[in-house]
This record gives structure tokens, sequence and C-alpha cells, in this order.
């Protein structure tokens, strides 16, 4: 059990303790014992570690204020799926914030993959090009390029309009979501802004960026060694 912070009432008649501990806690005795030291009603409220990083504040590895001490108004659960989605890395050190959980930030791109990745073929799936069977190795989907790999170990970098073009001219059927995504002409269509959550203050776009700046490197390096 540790104690985080306390809070008065402000006509002081109430005094409010807020703890985290890994269990529910019996402190009846407690309760009776501070209600007689203060001299006023006692409450202690057990509040989770996300919580607490919310109360105390502080700064994150951007350089920023915590989100849910600035801005954010409610704390959303974020799991291993959402950073397996945006190819990071899937060791909890390396994606968590001061209160030990995974980052809030994790969920704010976390939507843009989802859509964007469906317009690519699955990383894994092979696929019928003028070239014969090719491999899909790797996915890029900020320079909208596709790593293919022969049977014989040539790797190649295709763009996805290209990709496109290469798959109908086999005569191969379009992989599901791509041909829906991409027009006629090959271009990738222009977001009209209804996939971004984003506040009327920009506050959450500013946000995005900072943690764009915290992981694409990371990913960036890890796609260029791939390719």
């Amino acid at each position: 059990m540790k104690l985080s912070d306390a809070e008065w009432q402000w006509d002081r008649k109430k005094l409010t303790f807020y703890f985290t501990a890994e269990k529910r806690v019996d402190f009846r005795n407690l309760v009776r014992d501070l209600a007689s030291l203060f001299r006023a009603r006692i409450e202690l409220k057990q509040i989770g570690v996300r919580d607490e990083a919310k109360r105390l504040d502080g700064v994150g590895r951007c350089g920023r204020q915590y989100c849910s001490a600035s801005w954010l108004p409610e704390l959303r659960p974020v799991n291993l799926g959402v950073a397996k989605d945006q190819h990071l890395s899937l060791n909890p050190s390396q994606i968590s914030g001061a209160c030990g959980r995974l980052m809030c930030c994790l969920r704010y791109e976390h939507e843009f993959y989802v859509q964007s990745r469906k317009r690519f073929p699955k990383e894994g799936k092979m696929l019928v090009t003028p070239r014969g069977e090719e491999k899909v190795v790797a996915n890029d989907i900020f320079n909208e390029r596709v790593t293919l790999r022969m049977s014989d170990g040539e790797s190649r970098v295709v763009p996805l309009a290209a990709l496109r073009l290469e798959l109908e001219a086999a005569g191969s059927p379009l992989p599901f979501g791509m041909a829906a995504a991409l027009p006629a002409d090959g271009t990738p269509p222009e977001s009209n802004g209804d996939d971004a959550d984003l506040s009327d203050d920009g506050v959450e776009e500013r946000c995005i960026t900072r943690f764009q700046r915290c992981a694409r490197p990371r990913r960036a390096r890890r796609a260029a060694g791939r390719q």
C-alpha cells in the first residue's frame, strides 16, 4: 500500500486520502484514528496507477506534461495489441509511461495504422506478379511501398500503386481491401479527417506529433533493416 495524495474539502470537514495497493485493504481502525487526529470525516480512496499519475502530474519521456494530467478526459485501457498493430517493440519497458502501464499516447495513432494497413496486402501473403510468385515481406505505410521477395531470395521494393497495376497485368485478384481503397488511377485516397479523433483545440493533434517523434525513428530503422 502506498499513499499517493491527500485532499481537504473546502470547508475542512472532510479529508480524503488517495492510495494505491495491489489488493483491497481494511482500514476501519485507521480511519477512526485519523478522524480523531484531524477532527474531520476521513475517506480512504484506492486508485489505480494511471489515476495516481494523473493526480501527481509530471513530465513524460516526450518532454511534455502527462496527457492524463493536462488534457486527457478519460483514461482508456491500452494493451499490447495496440503496439503490435504499429510494429512497435513489445517490450513493456520501452513503451510504458511513468505509471508503469503502457503509454496512453499509443492509442493516438492506432486508428490511422488500422485504416492504412487495409490498403496493403498482408505481410507473409504470396502474390502472383509478372515476375512470378512473390512473398510480401514488409509494408511501408508512410511511403506507400511494399517489399516483396521471390523464391530465389531476391527482394525488391514496389510502390503500392505500381503493385496494383502489376497484379492487374498478371490477372491476379487484388487482396481484400486493396481494390476498394485505391481508385482506378492507383493514387491513394485523400483523408477526409474522419479517421482522426482530434479535439477542437488541437491538443491531441500536437500529442500525436510528439509520439511520432518518440516512436517513428525506431520504426524507420527497422524498416530500413528489412529492406
